[in-house]
């Protein structure tokens, strides 16, 4: 049987404006060039350079102030080539996905150098290897072994897989018979290539083949073999007690050895990726921080922002087509696009700089001193308080953003942390924490390294009464190891 029945429904819709300007947050400023370039490319109205005369605009084509404001009142009538309407839940993420320490309610100057993202015409590690084959006599049979091993090869440079699986895998792929023999011979040529650790299965052997490919062999080297080979469990437990006693050497004999292990590379593949990565991925700040007697001023990167306005010659094609509907209504259509996309631009810049005060209002002091002591408890919540603006967008604009100031360039990311209350009551950053604990930590006798329950009640004599959980946790954001994996000699 059917039922009809009326339901109301709240939707908030999006317009496409607003749509674009909320991507337009999202990139950073490095990625707006390319951003610009495309509209430019799309929209024939289009062109750079600055506005030589006022566009005036109907009231209903205006872009809206108000975009990111909580309220329930959308406006009626949006200004776009059409009246569809755009859920929000398809075009941005759920407030999920925004990092749950920020969510929770406890918790340079204009002369520098302009940094750009080169680009990079290194060759990745595999290619290298496979570049080093063809260097190699090898007969044809030998080369596909050699090559079929290098494709099986994981980004650090290890190999993964059984021999007997590749004889099967490569029997099934090229119809190559081969045999396990046939394979590990293949190996060793692969393990002699560089960089040295290449083809290695585990880590022992990673630095064993490192070791022994050392051009000078030297005593500490061979100790280094022999503590690998033999003790190898012991030593990355740090029990060297056991060590000495098992090889029957002396203190200074393992402190050289150690040395000698810790200069080798645990994931060779990675080294020149790394390289390639460091090239690839240098950063472009947002924003730039600068100190002039004794003032802070914030300013936005427009480097990769040229200005734009609407094409004069399209701009009277409009006004010369008023006998062609078809011609009027497709320029008409471009013109209101390109609007919308210049006063997205301007937006996205008002928001930024807007977001970009207010962390340096809330962060002075860090921003004046560059030490995390100074940096105050901080999540998206305040900011929004600040600013006005919801916290979805806090977050979009707080994606993917750098600032560069006189201590460094930090991802906007940085200055967002938790807050907790010391002894004497007052709130203080988990930034700040874990930069006293660090300064604990390498302060401390490396023979014997504080363990968390000591470093608990180190924090707590210093103010910060922290449970031992709590200390464990910080110490693995922080990536410092346990006390037993620090331990020196």
């Amino acid at each position: 049987m059917l039922n009809q029945k009326l339901q109301q429904k709240l939707l908030q819709k999006l317009s496409p404006q607003q749509i674009q300007l909320i991507k337009l947050l999202e990139i950073p400023s490095i990625e707006l060039e390319q951003r610009i370039k495309k509209e430019l490319e799309e929209n024939p109205m289009l062109e750079e350079g600055a506005e030589e005369e006022e566009v005036v605009q109907d009231e209903d084509e205006a872009f809206d102030d108000d975009l990111f404001n909580d309220d329930d009142d959308v406006p009626e009538k949006e200004a776009g080539p059409s009246d569809d309407e755009f859920s929000l839940n398809d075009y941005i993420a759920d407030d999920d996905d925004i990092p749950y320490y920020n969510l929770k309610s406890n918790n340079a100057s204009k002369d520098d150098e302009r940094r750009e993202i080169p680009f990079s015409s290194g060759s990745t590690f595999h290619e290298s290897l496979l570049s080093q084959a063809g260097l190699r006599f090898l007969d044809e049979k030998h080369r596909i072994l050699v090559e079929f091993i290098i494709g099986n090869l994981d980004e650090d440079g290890y190999l993964r897989r059984e021999i007997s699986a590749m004889v099967d895998d490569l029997s099934f792929q090229q119809n190559i018979n081969a045999t396990e023999e046939e394979f590990s011979k293949a190996l060793l040529v692969v393990q002699d290539m560089d960089p040295p650790g290449t083809g290695a299965r585990n880590l022992r052997e990673c630095l064993l083949l490192q070791l022994k490919k050392k051009e000078k062999t030297n005593k500490a080297s061979l100790v280094a073999i022999s503590i690998i080979t033999n003790c190898f469990e012991e030593f990355t437990k740090k029990h060297y007690d056991k060590i000495i006693k098992k090889l029957n050497i002396s203190e200074e004999d393992l402190k050289d050895a150690i040395s000698e292990v810790l200069r080798l590379n645990p994931k060779p593949g990675s080294a020149l990726s790394e390289n390639n990565q460091k090239n690839m991925l240098q950063v472009s700040p947002d924003f730039a921080i600068e100190n002039i007697e004794g003032q802070l001023y914030v300013s936005l990167n427009s480097h990769n922002s040229p200005e734009l306005r609407i094409s004069t010659a399209y701009r009277n094609m409009l006004q010369e087509s008023k006998t062609n509907k078809e011609i009027q209504t497709f320029v008409k259509q471009k013109i209101d696009s390109a609007n919308w996309f210049i006063d997205a631009l301007k937006q996205r810049k008002n928001t930024l700089m807007l977001v970009m005060s207010s962390i340096l209002q809330y962060q002075e002091d860090f921003f004046r001193e560059g030490d995390d002591v100074f940096m105050r408890p901080m999540i998206l919540k305040d900011i929004s308080e600040k600013t006005g603006l919801d916290i979805s967008t806090i977050s979009r604009v707080v994606n993917s953003k750098y600032v560069q100031t006189q201590h460094g360039i930090f991802p906007l990311k940085y200055f967002f942390s938790e807050s907790m209350q010391n002894d004497s009551g007052e709130e203080v950053s988990t930034r700040e924490i874990k930069k006293i604990m660090m300064d604990i930590i390498d302060a401390e006798d490396k023979r014997n390294p504080l363990t968390d329950e000591e470093l608990a009640e180190k924090l707590k004599e210093k103010g910060y009464p922290i449970a031992r959980r709590t200390i464990a946790k910080y110490r693995e954001q922080i990536g410092i190891q346990v006390g037993r994996l620090r331990k020196e000699l």
